[in-house]
C-alpha cells in the first residue's frame, strides 16, 4: 500500500540529524501521540481554561510562578519580549511590533553569543544592543551597554558557555541590579532535569522548545514570572477573544496559534519527561552509539568518536572521521551519496567535511543497522 508520503510526491527517509527542524523536529512517542489523538477526536473545549490548565501543570512542574504552551521555542521568545515592552499597558499591546513611541525598547546581548534564532527577540519591536566583544563579555561590558531605553537582556543559553561570557546567573544579577527584565532563549536546555527547573526559575520570561521532550514540532513552552506570562498570553493567539472589548484589537501573536491536540500534547510529553528512568533512556542512545562503533570498525580510514562529556540538553552525537587520503572521498561526499540513496539517510558534517555528525535519539535500532550498512557500502 502507498504511504501517505508517497500519496503527495513527497520522499520519506531516515533522521540521522536529530530534533532539526528542517526534518520535521521530533516524533512523538505513542503516549504523547495517543493522548495528541483523545484531545483532538472526543471533543471541543474553551481553549483559555485548556491553556490555563495545563501551564499551571507545567509551572508547578518547573517550579515557576505561570506558563503556557506556545506555537515553538521562538514564539515564545517573541512573546516573552512582547511582554517585556509592553507590560500590562494595552494601549502598547496594540502598537506592538511598533514601539517607536516606547520609552524603553532596548535589549542588550553578548555579541558573542550572535545566533541564527537572535532574530526572535526583536520581532515585537525590541531592538538589541551589542556588548562585551566576539571572544566574550565582562559584567562590567554588560552593564556599560544599559541604558534609559534598555528594557532588558536578551540571552541565549546554550548550557556550554564558559567563564568568559556573563553566565546566565550572572545576567540575572545585572538585570535586577538595573531594574530591567531578563528573557531566555532555553529551547534545547531540557537535560538534566535539575538543569530544566533552575534555567526556567531564573529568566523572567524563559523559552523552551518542546520537541525535545517528545512533544510535536511546532510546540514551545512560555514560562516565568506572573505578570510578564501572563501579559505574553493576552498577546498570544486568543489575545482578542480574551481582551478585544478592553482594547486590544490588535493581537500580535495571532499567527502563533496551536491545536488542543498539541497543548495536550506538551503536558503529557513534560508529565512523561520528569517521570521517566532518564538512565535508562541515556544507555539506551548509548548503544546506539555504539553500535556505529562496532559497525564501522575495521573500515580503512574511518574513525569513531563519542563525545564523553556529561550530557545536556536534547542531543545524543556519534562522530564519523574521515581520512580522505584513505577513503577517496570527505564528508561533503559522504552526506550527498547518503541523501542520494533509497532512502535517504539526511546527517550533517562537522570540522569542515572531516567527519560527520549523528544524531541517535531520532533513529530506531532497525534505522541504526540500515545507516551503517549504507556507510560501509560507501566505503567498500
Amino acid at each position: 500500500m502507498t504511504g501517505i508520503y508517497e500519496q503527495f510526491g513527497v520522499t520519506p527517509g531516515i533522521n540521522a540529524r536529530g530534533n532539526q527542524t528542517l526534518l520535521g523536529g521530533s516524533t512523538p512517542p505513542p503516549e504523547v501521540q495517543a493522548a495528541m489523538d483523545e484531545a483532538t477526536s472526543s471533543g471541543y473545549v474553551v481553549f483559555e481554561e485548556l491553556l490555563r490548565k495545563t501551564g499551571e501543570f507545567i509551572a508547578e512542574t518547573l517550579g515557576t510562578e505561570q506558563a503556557f504552551v506556545t506555537s515553538g521555542a521562538a514564539a515564545a521568545i517573541s512573546l516573552g519580549t512582547a511582554a517585556v515592552l509592553a507590560g500590562d499597558d494595552r494601549d502598547r499591546m496594540a502598537s506592538i511590533p511598533d514601539t517607536s513611541g516606547f520609552d524603553r525598547n532596548e535589549f542588550v546581548f553578548q555579541r558573542g553569543h550572535d545566533y541564527t534564532y537572535k532574530r526572535c527577540f526583536t520581532l515585537a519591536g525590541g531592538k538589541l544592543v551589542d556588548v562585551g566583544r566576539a571572544d566574550g563579555c565582562t559584567v562590567e561590558e554588560m552593564e556599560a551597554g544599559i541604558g534609559p531605553k534598555t528594557a532588558g537582556i536578551a540571552y541565549f543559553e546554550s548550557g556550554r558557555w564558559g567563564s568568559e561570557w556573563v553566565s546566565l546567573d550572572q545576567a540575572r544579577e545585572v538585570a535586577d541590579k538595573h531594574g530591567i527584565k531578563l528573557v531566555v532563549d532555553a529551547a534545547g536546555q531540557i537535560y538534566p532535569l535539575d538543569q530544566f527547573m533552575r534555567v526556567a526559575r531564573t529568566g523572567d520570561v524563559v523559552a523552551f522548545g518542546a520537541k525535545y521532550i517528545g512533544s510535536p514540532h511546532s510546540t514551545g513552552i512560555c514560562t516565568g514570572r506572573a505578570e510578564l506570562v501572563e501579559s505574553a498570553f493576552l498577546q498570544n493567539f486568543i489575545g482578542f477573544e480574551l481582551a478585544g472589548i478592553q482594547g486590544l484589537a490588535r493581537p500580535y501573536g495571532r499567527p502563533y496559534k496551536t491545536d488542543r491536540g498539541e497543548v495536550m500534547g506538551v503536558a503529557v510529553a513534560l508529565r512523561r519527561w520528569f517521570s521517566m528512568n532518564h538512565e535508562e533512556r541515556l544507555a539506551v542512545e548509548e548503544d546506539k552509539r555504539s553500535a556505529f562503533a562496532r559497525g564501522l570498525a575495521g573500515t580503512a580510514g574511518v574513525t569513531t568518536s563519542i563525545p564523553k562529556e556529561a550530557q545536556l540538553g536534547p542531543n545524543v552525537t556519534v562522530f564519523i572521521h574521515f581520512d580522505a587520503g584513505i577513503t577517496g572521498i570527505d564528508g561533503h561526499e559522504v552526506i550527498k551519496q547518503l541523501e542520494e540513496g533509497d532512502p535517504p539517510i539526511w546527517t550533517r558534517t562537522h570540522d569542515d567535511g572531516g567527519s560527520i555528525g549523528i544524531g541517535v535519539q531520532m533513529l530506531s535500532d532497525e534505522e541504526v543497522e540500515t545507516v551503517v550498512e549504507r556507510l560501509r557500502d560507501i566505503f567498500a
